[in-house]
């Protein structure tokens, strides 16, 4: 169970009397007096934690404040307010199960946020694809774990999970993986709320999640106190962004993806690991950034894996992806490929799943070569184009011969079709 923080004062109990009654007054309320309780003094009442605690913000407090600094009550009806009140009175919170099972049912939510709408990814990263990059990764109790751009927080909570079943239960460990081991930053409203929330939910009762834009932020000022052991991120791709921003970095582009993955090798501490989703194109880009980029990580990070994954896995966005897996601090020599193939085609009905992947976890800690997976030395990489882009020659091609029957009745259907052009010819004539 998550280390309990019983000495803070609950934001109810540091309400004054008068404040006091009020709140508890709204149970008597209902139609626009309830409506105008909640706009006009409960959410205005929550958000001024944030300047309340300003002087902690790491503080649940800070926290509550921030997300209801963003949010709005979208029920204008009381009547209906007052229902989901009532609804959410029931619901249990007190044990480990059942903030387990709250956790599970908003992982749902915004899982289906992800699959409504093309921007899907920023909210929603397949867990099971998360989980087998965590484990290749595999963070331990003590490292700093980062995302600098966390959406919903999908990396952060699976890591925490990961960490937590496998580490020492004492006090010392739960006070540093609660307070000194998860960070993150998100530049979009909807999705750091969002991202906050998980995170409570999960156990990281004060999340150190950062609401800004990670990429105004100049990479030349990144010191070694504000570095991590370990990155995992799926960093938005296909935005632009603009010339004053690009000047924070090296190499100059206005490609997001490849902004934050220059962001990402600088944020390394020396053999600190990285796993990063990004568009399959990067591999192959031909442009002096995206070229000068791929040199830079292969010359200062040993990147020695590559995931392809099939169409279909992120739902909403409709691009296809890889994984790039790297340590920093010495140059790549050999890289290994694995061609995920599940065998089906991906979709809403048939999402990835954690056995679709259990063997390239399996394969990848030895480096095994197979007929999805291969090896490729680094001097066999062409040093004009630097291109990395898949291409799987273990794979035989099964070629689908069809049967004698099927090739008859194919004749016969365009028999068919050939004798009623005759006709409207002769009929034409």
């Amino acid at each position: 169970m998550p280390l309990r923080q019983a000495q803070r004062p609950s934001p109810k109990s540091r309400m004054k009397d008068g404040e006091l009654a009020e709140l508890d007054h709204h149970k008597a309320m209902t139609g626009p007096d309830l409506v105008q309780f909640v706009d006009l003094k409960l959410f205005p009442y929550l958000a001024s934690f944030k300047q309340k605690a300003s002087d902690n913000p790491k503080s649940i407090e800070y926290k509550i404040g921030e997300i209801f600094s963003e949010l709005k009550n979208k029920v204008k009806s009381g009547y209906n307010l007052r229902e989901i009140i009532e609804m959410t009175d029931e619901l249990p919170f007190g044990s480990s199960k059942d903030k387990h099972e709250l956790s599970h049912l908003y992982e749902t939510k915004i899982k289906n946020m992800g699959n409504a709408g093309r921007n899907g990814g920023q909210y929603y990263t397949p867990r099971p694809l998360i989980r087998a990059m965590i484990e290749v990764i595999n963070p331990q109790m003590g490292e700093k774990v980062y995302d600098a751009a966390c959406g919903s927080a999908g990396f952060l909570c699976e890591a925490y999970a990961y960490i937590y079943d496998r580490m020492e239960k004492n006090t010392a460990n739960l006070k540093t993986l609660q307070e000194n081991t998860f960070y993150g930053k998100e530049k979009k409203n909807l999705a750091y709320i969002i991202g906050v929330m998980n995170m409570i939910l999960h156990g990281i009762e004060a999340p150190n999640i950062i609401h800004t834009n990670t990429l105004t932020e100049n990479i030349r000022d990144i010191q070694e106190k504000d570095r991590y052991h370990v990155i995992l991120a799926n960093p938005p791709f296909g935005g632009k962004e603009r010339k004053e921003v690009q000047q924070n970095f090296d190499i100059k582009t206005g490609e997001t993806a490849s902004l934050f993955l220059q962001h990402f090798i600088k944020s390394l501490k020396a053999g600190g690991r990285a796993a990063i989703v990004i568009k399959n194109t990067f591999l192959s880009n031909a442009d002096n950034a995206s070229v000068s980029l791929l040199k830079y990580l292969l010359e200062s990070c040993n990147l020695h894996t590559i995931l392809d994954m099939p169409a279909g896995t992120f739902l909403g966005a409709g691009v296809k992806t890889v994984v790039l897996f790297f340590t920093k601090g010495e140059p790549t020599k050999k890289i290994w490929y694995y061609q995920l193939d599940p065998g089906r085609n991906m979709g809403k009905t048939n999402p990835l799943n954690d056995e679709d992947l259990k063997d390239f976890v399996l394969l990848q800690k030895t480096f095994a070569d197979g007929d999805n997976s291969w090896l490729v030395n680094s001097e066999n990489i062409d040093t004009n184009t630097f291109d990395l882009s898949v291409k799987n020659q273990n794979k035989k091609e099964v070629v689908r011969l069809r049967s004698p029957q099927e090739i008859l009745e194919e004749m016969k259907v365009l028999d068919e079709e050939s004798a009623e052009i005759l006709a409207t010819i002769k009929n034409l004539i």
